[in-house]
């Protein structure tokens, strides 16, 4: 888990590097690093590659265990709502689990899956601050898993 946490943060300050390398976008932030609540609480970096795509990576802590997610965002604007956006696309995770479910099969081990996001995006105008909340469907791969459709709230420090 350690070699995971590192990869995240080494990810991270990748993006981070880039994000200062370039001062002109079309949306209203260019990054973005927060926190991601759910059934757990999750660190959320979202960063802009060009235009309205963008990339978001979480790292999701809970009580069964760890998930990491790369998501690839496509934004669209509202036309009268300034600073609202919405957002879709696809992704992947990788899971380490430890816990039972709800039909009392263990879940032990090292699960991937595909994802996607459906969600509402919003800068304040004059703070460095982002808030999200979508809808993120996935599907995961292995025995005694399958569906699971969660969402969440992020809350980000924009640069």
């Amino acid at each position: 888990m350690r070699k995971l946490f590192l990869l995240f943060v080494i990810l991270c300050s990748f993006f981070l590097s880039q994000a200062q390398s370039k001062s002109t976008h079309s949306s209203s932030y260019r990054s973005a690093l927060g926190v991601k609540v759910w059934d757990g609480a999750g660190i959320t970096f979202k960063h802009f590659f060009e235009g309205n795509n963008a990339g978001e990576f979480i790292a999701y802590f809970w009580n069964r265990g760890f998930r990491f997610t790369g998501l690839y965002e496509i934004h669209g604007n509202f036309a009268d709502a300034k600073g609202l956006k919405w957002y879709v696309g696809p992704g992947a995770h990788i899971g380490f689990y430890d816990y039972y479910n709800d039909h009392n099969h263990h879940i032990d081990g090292v699960y991937v899956g595909i994802d996607g996001v459906l969600g509402l995006d919003y800068k304040f105008s004059g703070a460095p601050i982002n808030l999200s909340i979508d809808w993120q469907p996935s599907f995961e791969f292995g025995e005694y898993v399958g569906f699971s459709h969660w969402g969440g709230l992020g809350i980000r420090y924009t640069f």
